[in-house]
């Protein structure tokens, strides 16, 4: 495969599965063993750039390169790291819709390794379960920490939901700015992406509409 249809092919979002393509042995290694890796070859990538790693300002910048991708930027990439997702017995049996809006995305794109920023909005209809507001906000920054695209991560963030709920009734919307579109490419500054996936009864207009309207009339 020659290199323009590597690009094409990255560009069009390809993807075979809800889940992160990774390898059967990616928790093999350690932590500190990764970071050990990853500074020795971003090192090599700064000499080739032509960077003196002897200055006091780059000398220690493969190390902290290192760190920030495993314990920062990509640390949802390890179930291990995932959060409990706490649930309670719907004891007040709330059956209408409920709203977490605005949580803060900050994710990177698989095919470029630059950020995504935006924002989350989520709505459930519980049953019997219902869950603490501040797991849907720790859920959508764990599947955010990760190399992503956005399609993905949408669904990723919609079947644990289900799952953890036991109920198809949850739509999930993410509203994002891509740095690969914004400095590289076509440099569009203003554009924006926006994806929506849901499940029971958000596949009927009305439910949906409804979630639309307290989203885009959202108040503080």
């Amino acid at each position: 495969m020659d290199k323009k249809q590597i690009e094409i092919i990255g560009d069009n979002h390809i993807s075979s599965s809800v889940e992160t393509p990774m390898v059967p042995n990616a928790f093999d290694k350690s932590d500190e063993e990764k970071i050990k890796n990853i500074q020795h070859h971003f090192g090599k990538i700064m000499e080739e750039l032509g960077l003196d790693l002897t200055d006091d300002s780059l000398s220690g910048t493969p190390y902290r390169f290192a760190k920030m991708y495993v314990k920062e930027l990509f640390y949802g990439l390890n179930p291990e790291n995932k959060p409990k997702l706490s649930v309670f017995e719907n004891k007040y049996g709330y059956k209408k819709m409920l709203v977490e809006q605005n949580i803060t995305i900050d994710s990177s794109c698989e095919h470029h390794f630059l950020p995504i920023t935006g924002h989350a909005h989520i709505a459930y209809i519980p049953k019997d379960k219902v869950i603490g507001l501040s797991k849907i906000n720790r859920l959508v920054d764990y599947y955010a920490h990760r190399p992503q695209v956005q399609e993905r991560l949408s669904l990723q963030i919609l079947k644990d939901l289900q799952g953890t709920l036991e109920t198809e009734d949850v739509i999930v919307m993410i509203c994002a700015k891509h740095l690969c579109v914004s400095s590289r490419g076509i440099k569009d500054k203003d554009s924006f992406t926006t994806t929506i996936e849901f499940g029971g009864v958000f596949e009927e207009k009305v439910k949906r509409d409804e979630f639309l309207n307290i989203v885009n009339n959202q108040k503080l």
